[in-house]
């Protein structure tokens, strides 16, 4: 028995636009069920569509550069005795805000990154371009969808753009960059997100020898753009300091040695979130957001930690959801899910989306010290590097102690110094005895 099957677009979260960037197929295959069929990307991660039924491939719908959405049909396939099975697209990270290289990977997003984690991905939020200029008579701009979206990305404030070149008026994208370029060479008065900033000459390299130009994945071009917006519109100041986390390390080790060879690891990273996750809960305005006028701050009741992951196609910053109601075994067990896809390119939208801070770590590879980019709309990340023995006065002689470097950056709008440095000494605390956490 045979049957025509429509292979559609799934639910990938709410996502309204979705570039196809390669189709896999065409009429005549012979396709597998979850046989990838085509490549798909959005703003903040690239996916892999599987096929939802197996078959002879009929008519193929879709093209590259084509825009796509949930429900859009991709294809259609000839099934014998087809069981259509419910799909789910496979992402991709996506960026996140900022450095940050691995244990977990990540561990200390990734999602930044970012991140420096960065992120979240998560929107950051971005002054919209010369909002001096906003005539508050003029009636609503006439735009499609998928163009205000393209104006957000760009921080521009649709009511700035001068009537659309469309038909009736629209404005279309073109206009949109038109405007984003003038304000850039003219420097608009009151223009932001880095307007009227010189930018910087294109030089020949070919003229000084050999060159290779490789473009950049559009996570990559996504993440630089989102963090070049948190750079320009947020008062950033990172504070570092050192965790003694001796007796955590000793813990730590002694639990592995008690688990089977097929166990996972505990990792410093999980008593890292622990003590992270208790820390937000006595400084509620860590665990918030301001509001896009800047006049409110908003406190979460929640408490979902961003953890930045470093795959081949760049940082994203998957979300471990309510992280303060999960155990020490609950943690690693989904660190180390949504660490192996997030590098397999697994990773769904909603998996990086709803953090409330950050976690970037470059443990795995090595460092001192650096200053990740707060993956907005949050308000502060914490960055971590690699541990060493240090000695340290005890008040009679110097003992080896094994010392972590942290590193705090927050949004000043919202996070004055003593606070920040209140917030680093409270976590610090946590670190050093984590029986703390118990009380």
């Amino acid at each position: 028995m045979t049957s025509l099957t429509e292979i559609k677009v799934p639910d990938v979260g709410n996502v309204p636009s979705i570039d196809v960037v390669e189709v896999l197929i065409k009429p005549g295959d012979v396709i597998a069920l979850d046989q990838t069929i085509a490549a798909l990307e959005t703003d903040k991660a690239s996916m892999e569509l599987p096929a939802s039924a197996a078959g002879t491939v009929q008519q193929v719908f879709v093209k590259p550069g084509d825009k796509v959405s949930e429900g859009t049909l991709i294809a259609t396939v000839l099934a014998e005795d087809a069981v259509v099975t419910e799909t789910k697209a496979v992402v991709e990270p996506v960026a996140a805000p900022t450095p940050a290289a691995a244990p977990a990977v990540a561990p200390v997003q990734t999602p930044a990154p970012v991140v420096s984690s960065v992120a979240e991905p998560a929107k950051a939020q971005s002054a919209p371009v010369a909002a001096t200029h906003i005539n508050t008579g003029k009636p609503k701009p006439h735009a499609s969808p998928s163009v205000r979206l393209f104006a957000r990305e760009l921080g521009v404030d649709m009511n700035l753009v001068s009537e659309g070149s469309g038909r009736k008026g629209r404005i279309l994208k073109e206009d949109v960059k038109r405007y984003v370029k003038k304000a850039m060479t003219e420097g608009l008065p009151g223009a932001s997100g880095g307007a009227g900033i010189p930018a910087i000459p294109a030089v020949d390299f070919s003229a000084f020898g050999e060159i290779e130009t490789q473009k950049l994945s559009k996570i990559k071009r996504l993440t630089g753009q989102n963090m070049s917006r948190v750079w320009l519109n947020l008062p950033m100041v990172t504070y570092h300091d050192e965790a003694d986390i001796t007796d955590m390390e000793a813990f730590r080790t002694q639990l592995n040695s008690e688990k089977g060879k097929d166990e996972i690891k505990i990792t410093g990273l999980l008593f890292i979130i622990k003590a992270l996750v208790a820390t937000l809960q006595q400084f509620p305005s860590f665990n918030a957001s301001l509001s896009s006028d800047g006049e409110n701050l908003i406190l979460k009741k929640y408490c979902h930690i961003g953890i930045a992951v470093d795959t081949p196609n760049g940082l994203v910053v998957p979300v471990i959801r309510n992280a303060n109601q999960k155990s020490i075994a609950e943690l690693a067990a989904e660190l180390a899910e949504k660490s192996a896809k997030a590098r397999q390119g697994k990773l769904m939208p909603s998996d990086m989306q709803g953090g409330c801070m950050t976690i970037s770590s470059l443990g795995g590879i090595g460092g001192t010290a650096f200053t990740p980019i707060v993956n907005a709309p949050e308000v502060a990340i914490l960055g971590v590097t690699r541990a060493k023995m240090q000695p340290v006065w005890n008040g009679s002689e110097f003992v080896p102690r094994l010392m972590l470097p942290l590193d705090l950056t927050y949004d000043h709008r919202v996070i004055d110094g003593a606070e920040g440095a209140r917030f680093m000494a409270t976590l610090k605390l946590y670190l050093s005895d984590l029986r703390r956490l118990l009380l």
